[in-house]
């Protein structure tokens, strides 16, 4: 596999101008119709957006092959971390692994949220649940036991990140598939950093109308690329451990299928807080994400040895020198 000493920074330009244009040009209906989230084709306008990635990577491999020559699709496909699944077990299970793993992560923050006082739950009764399906349907309307629908949608997860994932791998195969590793050259820890920056900032045209944090603004561009940052970490790892975008794909689609959860265990009149606290991406899930990545720094995660030797090298770290011959 080629093992790039630099970034190929004209690819690099071509994927951000690319990818930020096309996110804009497809935001844009949301904009000039001026009703922003409200607007009617706002899901197909955000599931939109998640391809621009992707067809950001095609324009980016347009760009190299002035340097790097025609490569067949199999050299490709490595380089993309979509095919071969190799090592394929270590692949498959961490897919497995990141599909229960993502609700898990969100279900810590909303445990830290209730210790802390943050946010009042009710894991009884499931009255704030119960009070929103009462509002959307007729008055009167008999709905089933609250617990029953509650491990109903829980259950429905793994499903959920099943169905999220082409649009997912749209984003991912962009951010993960081709940005991490044209990045890897900075060394490990830059090219997470700025591959998760770059994908927060890439989520601006609909930040900028209040989505997530219902903070309109630069502040609202900031939070979002501190939460990617952090996640994007994780997101990354993955990456670089199996040298598959599969698990990071899997990954993102099981928290975007998690991320309402907080709908389902908050108290009915509970004072809500600020979404970018309570945010999947805002406060307190940066804590969560913190953690984990520290968890997984100490158990020497992100040590060479233990990074799929397919993306090559980090160059930041030193070589191993020659032992000394005996005299």
């Amino acid at each position: 596999m080629h093992v790039q000493t630099r970034p190929d920074w004209p690819a690099v330009a071509v994927f951000a101008l690319t990818s930020l244009a096309l996110s804009w040009l497809i935001a844009l209906p949301l904009w000039l119709g001026g009703r922003g989230l409200d607007d009617p084709f706002f899901g197909l306008v955000a599931a939109g957006m998640m391809f621009t990635p992707a067809l950001a990577t095609v324009a980016a491999l347009l760009v190299q092959r002035r340097t790097r020559g025609r490569r067949g699709a199999r050299v490709v496909l490595r380089e993309l971390g979509m095919w071969p699944l190799r090592p394929a077990a270590r692949t498959i299970w961490t897919c497995v692994a990141v599909i229960f793993a993502a609700p898990v992560l969100v279900a810590s923050g909303l445990f830290v949220m209730s210790v802390t006082g943050i946010l009042t739950l009710d894991l009884v009764g499931f009255s704030g649940f119960a009070q929103t399906l009462q509002n959307a349907v007729p008055a009167g309307t008999p709905l089933p036991p609250m617990g029953m629908l509650v491990v109903v949608q829980l259950a429905s997860i793994p499903l959920g990140a099943l169905f999220n994932a082409p649009l997912a791998f749209g984003e991912e195969l962009g951010w993960r598939g081709w940005l991490l590793p044209a990045l890897r050259p900075l060394g490990t820890w830059p090219a997470l950093l700025v591959s998760g920056a770059f994908w927060g900032l890439w989520h601006a045209p609909l930040i900028l109308l209040g989505y997530n944090f219902a903070e309109p603004n630069a502040l609202g561009v900031v939070l979002m690329i501190v939460g990617c940052v952090l996640f994007g970490i994780l997101l990354g790892w993955t990456r670089l451990r199996t040298a598959s975008v599969w698990p990071a794909v899997f990954a993102h689609g099981a928290f975007n299928a998690s991320a309402g959860m907080v709908a389902l265990f908050v108290a009915a009149g509970a004072p809500t807080p600020p979404l970018m606290v309570i945010s999947p991406l805002g406060a307190v899930m940066w804590g969560v994400f913190a953690v984990v990545i520290a968890v997984l720094v100490l158990l020497g995660q992100f040590r060479p040895a233990r990074l799929a030797a397919e993306l090559g090298p980090d160059p930041r770290q030193p070589r191993a020198e020659a032992a000394p011959t005996s005299a």
